[in-house]
């Protein structure tokens, strides 16, 4: 006699497990993120290369890189880091991030030396931030992607003394801004439009 399992599916999930077209398609929208970034990859290049952004000359030798995984908070992700420059003592990235179900982002992510130096670039660009939608991380942990208020704060609702404060608080600097991926036909603009800004704040001069 054979034995039926114990562990019982839902109607729901017994249609998705007898379905092969929804993670079919799941593989496509992958790719197709893939291309995305690779299609705005020939702007961010020329937009840092021609910002002279004041940062470590490690950081513009380093390629970019584009990779996935499948399990933040349990949904799949692709992340671009240009530039990506990782060491014991400094970060230097900017990560563009696409999040399934969520969003698309562009973060700035800075510490140890290149930190220190650009704090006093970065605050005195407050009311830039502000104006351009920018938001800022609140976390004791740089690697938390999510917008929920343990992890980010929108720059617009904050003041000047608490933008200071909360550079200051932790050994990193994170700030970033978000688009929904219902506007998934403004996304290229969006990820150029925020690298620019944030190599704009960057730039030395």
């Amino acid at each position: 006699m054979t034995e039926r399992t114990k562990i019982d599916l839902s109607s729901k999930e017994l249609e998705l497990v007898c379905n092969t077209n929804w993670i079919l398609t799941r593989h496509v929208i992958i790719k197709k993120v893939y291309e995305l970034f690779g299609q705005v990859l020939p702007h961010l290049e020329k937009s840092l290369a021609a910002g002279k952004a004041q940062l470590p000359r490690e950081v513009f030798i380093k390629q970019p890189k584009i990779s996935r995984g499948e399990n933040y908070q349990q949904l799949p992700y692709v992340i671009l880091d240009y530039p990506g420059y990782f060491s014991r003592e400094d970060t230097v990235a900017i990560r563009t991030f696409f999040w399934w179900g969520n969003f698309f982002s562009v973060a700035l992510q800075l510490s140890g030396n290149v930190k220190e130096d650009m704090c006093l670039r970065i605050r005195s660009h407050f009311n830039y931030l502000q104006q351009n939608d920018f938001w800022i991380c609140v976390n004791n942990d740089p690697w938390e992607h999510h917008f929920d208020k343990s992890n980010y704060l929108y720059i617009g609702d904050i003041t000047s003394e608490n933008f200071e404060d909360i550079l200051y608080r932790e050994p990193f600097i994170k700030i970033a801004k978000k688009i929904p991926l219902q506007q998934w036909q403004d996304v290229p603009g969006f990820i150029t439009n925020s690298f620019d800004e944030i190599v704009q704040m960057l730039k030395t001069g």
